[in-house]
Order: C-alpha cells, then structure tokens, then sequence
C-alpha cells in the first residue's frame, strides 16, 4: 500500500492497466449494479444548485425518474447516489448515436452549461473511496465489464493511476499528485 498525505492507496492502483474503451463497454457502468453512481455531501447541493442547467441533456425518462425519486436517492446504508430508471442506468446518462451511455451531467458541463464536471466517483472510477476517521482509502474496483479496459491499457501501457490523473488531481490537488507519482516511481516492482 501507498501512504500519500491523509490517503492510503492500494498497490493495484499502481500495478494495474486500465484505459476507458467505451466501443468495448458501450458505457455498462452507467446501467450495471444495484446503485446509482455514489454522491459525496458536497455534491448533493451541487446538483440542486445546477439541477435546471443539466436538465435539458438528459433523456425524458431520465427526468421523469428525477422528478419521481429526487436529484438523488439515500440507500440503505445512509449513503446517497444518483437516482435511477427502473433500478438500472442512471437517470444522469444518455445513449449517443452509437449507442455508447454518456454522462448527461458531463455533456452539459461540455456545452458550458454547468461549472460540474461530474460526480467525482463516476470520473473515478475503477478507483472506489473508502472514507474513514482521518483518511481515505483509495482501492480499485475489479468488475468483468472493465476487462476490456484493461486490456486496452496494458496494450497502450497505461496504469490505472496514470489514466485518473485529472480526477485524482480533482479530488486531492496537484501536490498530492505529483507526490503519488514520485512514490510510484521508486515503487514499480521490476519487469513491470
């Protein structure tokens, strides 16, 4: 495990490659799983703040879930996370013309119509937070929809921490970055 400022990260992160290939996948994380996509606190009000200029690129029946369920719904583990439609895709995705799910919230922020890139455990991802008392855990989420982004990366030689560079630096800033990096690099097992 890496140790960087108030995070503990594990070695799959570091050791593991993984490229987003979005013509493998078609985007099956957006519909996958029993959830939508986890939401921090801070993101809750963001959504209620940006709600109206993010609205007009989702899907109708993305909308009507919002309107029938909320921004976002609280499970049963008291944490929150993007409501769904019919308890698959999110009500935030799309399908684009090649039938690829997109992030509705990302493709207004791409038009300028919002400050919010997306939920940070969605830009993420696979890297899932754990929060704890005074740190957080920083663990990779293996699931059999990624493999081809795994492949890909090892093709292209990409690590996972190297592809979530922008998300990571996001999330815990530039010098917390650069200090993972220094920390991988005396790290990387050899013939790796």
């Amino acid at each position: 495990m890496i140790i960087i400022q108030n995070t503990v990260i594990s070695d799959d992160i570091r050791d593991n490659f993984f490229v987003c290939n979005l013509e493998a996948c078609k985007g099956a994380c957006c519909v996958e799983g029993d959830l939508g996509a986890p939401l921090e606190e801070a993101e809750l009000q963001i959504l209620e703040r940006e709600y109206e200029n993010i609205k007009p690129f989702l899907t109708d029946a993305g909308r009507q879930a919002i309107e029938q369920q909320g921004l976002y719904i609280k499970d049963w583990e008291d944490d929150y996370s993007t409501t769904t439609i019919n308890d698959r895709e999110c009500a935030y995705a799309l399908y684009d013309e090649r039938g690829i799910l997109k992030c509705g919230i990302e493709q207004a922020y791409l038009a300028g119509a919002t400050s919010f890139k997306k939920p940070i455990s969605c830009h993420l991802y696979p890297i899932r937070i754990s929060k704890y008392d005074g740190f957080d855990a920083l663990n990779y989420d293996r699931w059999n929809i990624c493999n081809p982004a795994c492949s890909f990366g090892a093709t292209l030689g990409v690590r996972i921490y190297q592809f979530l560079k922008e998300p990571l630096i996001r999330k815990y800033g530039e010098e917390w970055y650069g200090e993972l990096v220094q920390e991988i690099e005396t790290t990387i097992p050899e013939g790796n």
